[in-house]
Protein backbone atom coordinates (compact mmCIF):
# COMPACT_ATOMS: atom_id res chain seq x y z
CA UNK A 1 0.00 0.00 0.00
CA UNK A 2 0.73 3.11 -0.75
CA UNK A 3 1.83 5.18 2.51
CA UNK A 4 -0.23 8.39 1.04
CA UNK A 5 -3.12 6.35 0.29
CA UNK A 6 -2.56 4.67 3.70
CA UNK A 7 -2.93 7.67 5.38
CA UNK A 8 -6.85 7.97 4.26
CA UNK A 9 -7.60 4.61 4.49
CA UNK A 10 -6.81 3.52 7.90
CA UNK A 11 -9.42 2.76 9.90
CA UNK A 12 -11.13 4.07 13.33
CA UNK A 13 -10.46 7.26 14.52
CA UNK A 14 -10.37 10.46 12.55
CA UNK A 15 -7.86 13.17 12.93
CA UNK A 16 -10.26 15.12 15.54
CA UNK A 17 -10.84 11.72 17.25
CA UNK A 18 -6.90 10.75 17.08
CA UNK A 19 -6.22 14.59 18.86
CA UNK A 20 -8.93 14.13 21.55
CA UNK A 21 -7.36 10.95 23.24
CA UNK A 22 -3.77 11.92 22.73
CA UNK A 23 -4.85 15.14 25.07
CA UNK A 24 -6.62 12.24 27.65
CA UNK A 25 -3.83 10.18 27.83
CA UNK A 26 -1.62 13.26 28.11
CA UNK A 27 -3.51 13.99 30.96
CA UNK A 28 -3.26 10.10 32.59
CA UNK A 29 0.44 10.36 31.64
CA UNK A 30 1.34 12.34 34.69
CA UNK A 31 1.32 9.95 38.14
CA UNK A 32 0.40 12.17 40.18
CA UNK A 33 -2.89 13.15 38.50
CA UNK A 34 -3.41 9.25 38.12
CA UNK A 35 -3.43 8.46 41.50
CA UNK A 36 -5.74 11.24 42.58
CA UNK A 37 -8.35 9.81 40.08
CA UNK A 38 -7.34 6.25 41.14
CA UNK A 39 -8.07 7.53 45.10
CA UNK A 40 -11.22 9.06 44.04
CA UNK A 41 -12.42 6.42 41.94
CA UNK A 42 -12.07 4.50 45.10
CA UNK A 43 -13.67 6.96 47.31
CA UNK A 44 -15.68 9.75 45.81
CA UNK A 45 -16.35 13.07 47.57
CA UNK A 46 -13.09 13.42 49.01
CA UNK A 47 -11.68 17.28 49.86
CA UNK A 48 -8.22 18.39 48.38
CA UNK A 49 -6.43 17.70 51.82
CA UNK A 50 -7.39 14.52 52.21
CA UNK A 51 -6.31 13.68 48.86
CA UNK A 52 -3.21 15.39 49.26
CA UNK A 53 -2.72 13.30 52.09
CA UNK A 54 -3.70 10.10 50.55
CA UNK A 55 -1.33 10.54 47.96
CA UNK A 56 1.55 12.41 49.21
CA UNK A 57 1.24 15.36 47.51
CA UNK A 58 1.24 19.16 48.85
CA UNK A 59 -2.34 20.51 49.01
CA UNK A 60 -0.88 23.07 46.16
CA UNK A 61 -0.24 20.55 44.00
CA UNK A 62 -3.00 18.37 44.62
CA UNK A 63 -4.77 21.51 44.11
CA UNK A 64 -3.22 22.50 40.69
CA UNK A 65 -4.04 18.25 39.59
CA UNK A 66 -7.54 18.53 40.40
CA UNK A 67 -8.30 22.00 38.53
CA UNK A 68 -6.96 20.28 35.35
CA UNK A 69 -8.79 17.36 35.62
CA UNK A 70 -11.86 19.46 36.51
CA UNK A 71 -11.37 21.59 33.47
CA UNK A 72 -11.14 18.51 31.56
CA UNK A 73 -14.52 17.24 32.89
CA UNK A 74 -13.03 14.19 34.68
CA UNK A 75 -14.09 15.58 38.21
CA UNK A 76 -16.58 17.55 39.55
CA UNK A 77 -16.26 19.63 42.76
CA UNK A 78 -18.92 20.05 44.97
CA UNK A 79 -18.74 22.77 48.35
CA UNK A 80 -19.89 21.27 51.84
CA UNK A 81 -19.41 24.69 53.96
CA UNK A 82 -15.90 25.78 53.45
CA UNK A 83 -14.69 22.26 52.12
CA UNK A 84 -14.53 21.33 48.54
CA UNK A 85 -15.34 18.34 47.68
CA UNK A 86 -14.18 16.09 44.35
CA UNK A 87 -15.16 13.33 42.69
CA UNK A 88 -15.33 11.28 39.12
CA UNK A 89 -17.30 12.66 36.92
CA UNK A 90 -16.21 10.96 33.20
CA UNK A 91 -18.03 7.49 32.33
CA UNK A 92 -14.60 6.84 30.33
CA UNK A 93 -12.16 7.54 32.93
CA UNK A 94 -14.27 5.47 35.47
CA UNK A 95 -14.69 2.22 33.01
CA UNK A 96 -10.44 2.62 32.15
CA UNK A 97 -10.18 2.74 35.66
CA UNK A 98 -11.91 -0.48 36.61
CA UNK A 99 -9.85 -1.96 33.55
CA UNK A 100 -6.30 -0.92 34.98
CA UNK A 101 -7.73 -2.79 38.15
CA UNK A 102 -9.02 0.63 40.63
CA UNK A 103 -11.52 -0.44 43.02
CA UNK A 104 -13.90 0.83 44.84
CA UNK A 105 -14.59 1.15 48.89
CA UNK A 106 -16.83 -1.18 49.97
CA UNK A 107 -19.65 1.56 50.45
CA UNK A 108 -19.48 2.69 47.42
Amino acid sequence: MDPEDARTEVPGLDAAGIEHWARRFELLSDANRLRLLVCLHHTPDQSVTDLAAAVGMSATAASHALRLLRYQGWVTASKTGRIVRYRLADETIHQLLHWIGATHAAEH
